[in-house]
């Protein structure tokens, strides 16, 4: 599981200009099954996202093709975590630590 942190490098106005298209973005990893959960940070100075289900090599392109990125507005800090319990309502990704 990851944890993909952006943290604003562009004032609100061009990450506004942009947003349409992340949240289109976004829309799109939901509908594959690699978004759990997403939101603005508060303050408004970044996002958080919750993924699940992939490869970091997979992750990192992921975030490489987000409008967000591409408009050069944030910078990311993926980690990544094993997540050995969960709540009830997503079990279906606990995982188990490596042998």
């Amino acid at each position: 599981m990851f944890v993909l942190e952006l943290t604003y490098t562009a004032p609100l106005e061009r990450v506004d200009a942009a947003l349409d298209q992340h949240v289109e973005w976004l829309r799109k990893e939901y509908a594959a099954g690699h978004f759990l959960a997403a939101g603005r940070k508060v303050p408004r100075d970044g996002g958080v996202i919750l993924a699940a289900g992939m490869d970091r090599a997979t992750v990192e392109r992921i975030v490489s093709e987000d409008p967000f990125a591409l408009a050069g507005v944030c910078e990311y800090r993926i980690t990544e975590f094993v997540a050995t319990t969960t709540a009830p309502a997503m079990e279906q990704y606990r995982e188990q630590l490596p042998s």
